[in-house]
């Protein structure tokens, strides 16, 4: 118990703290968001990416194995989703809510921070989250995007969407910086560091300052299913996909703690562009950020003693 709630103290409350320090600010100023997020995703993302990918040492024999594992968890959640949508006789747009909330996590916003400050000592694990973080990304404006307005657009236009994340171009010039072994000169090498340094606690404000405009109306059930999708199911298939595949050290602690992240908010902003049930999206996000406090911190316990 000394362990769990010193994991606690020591990585999740510092996230709620800022966090929360996002909502009251919020809810006092009103601050114009969209700003914020560009920032977010033009600069202090694709600098963060950038650099832990330069800076990582990976064993590439690991690369194919991390693919792999990705693939299954993916389909794992994705097929989850599909059957909890059937088996409780969901309307299209619920069911597109429960789907994207089992399968897309908040990799980065929230992912992110928690993997700086676990493996703030080693960089493969924060490396590993970033390659999470891309992924995540993919599958959002691909089989997200499909499930919220799969009639209006056309595969092509969800892959010219795809190629415009800047974080996209950070990840292969991040990869091709390391494979070159090229060395940053310092007057390049010391933004980079003081942009992705700033990101931990940008990121975190800004959900936080997200969540202040969430109103709680009503518990539907959906929402009830994608809270024990994503933050239950979604760790023990983790789990279980680690250890058929023999994975372990830092990959697997990285991966684990990964499965249990909150469902990602860009679930809520798709929904609101698209306005396809909105408000319950919104609310699976506050939920689902607010308990994994503990889910969050019961795993990264897990995964320190199991691996």
């Amino acid at each position: 118990m000394n362990v769990i709630s010193g994991v606690f103290f020591e990585v999740i409350l510092p996230i709620l703290i800022v966090m929360a320090i996002g909502v009251l600010l919020q809810k006092k100023f009103n601050f114009q968001l969209t700003p914020v997020v560009k920032l977010i995703t033009y600069c202090f993302m694709p600098a963060a990416v950038f650099l832990n990918i330069y800076q990582a040492e990976f064993d590439y024999s690991l690369l194919g194995q991390l693919f792999l594992y990705l693939l299954l968890f993916t389909a794992g959640t994705i097929l989850l989703g599909n059957f909890l949508a059937k088996v409780l006789h969901l309307k299209r747009q619920e069911s597109a809510a429960l789907k994207n909330s089992i399968s897309l996590m908040n990799a980065g916003n929230y992912g992110l921070p928690v993997s700086q400050l676990i493996f703030s000592a080693n960089p493969l694990g924060v490396s590993i989250q970033i390659i999470i973080i891309v992924f995540q990304n993919l599958l959002t404006y691909t089989y997200g995007l499909y499930n919220l307005i799969s009639t209006s657009k056309s595969v092509v236009e969800i892959l010219k969407e795809i190629l415009r994340l800047p974080i996209v171009h950070a990840l292969y010039l991040g990869i091709g910086f390391q494979l070159l072994d090229i060395p940053l000169p310092t007057f390049a090498l010391v933004p980079l560091e003081q942009l992705a340094n700033a990101f931990f606690a940008l990121a975190l404000f800004l959900l936080g300052a997200q969540l202040a405009h969430i109103s709680i109306k009503s518990f539907h059930r959906v929402i009830v299913w994608s809270l024990l999708g994503r933050l239950i199911a979604g760790p023990m298939l983790a789990l279980l996909i680690i250890l058929l595949l023999g994975i372990d050290g830092v990959m697997a602690q990285s991966l684990l703690i990964a499965s249990a992240l909150p469902t990602s908010r860009n679930t809520a902003t798709l929904a609101l562009d698209t306005q396809v049930v909105p408000e319950l999206h919104a609310q699976i996000v506050l939920y689902s950020t607010i308990l994994s406090g503990g889910t969050v911190t019961f795993v990264i316990y897990l995964s320190m003693i199991m691996f």
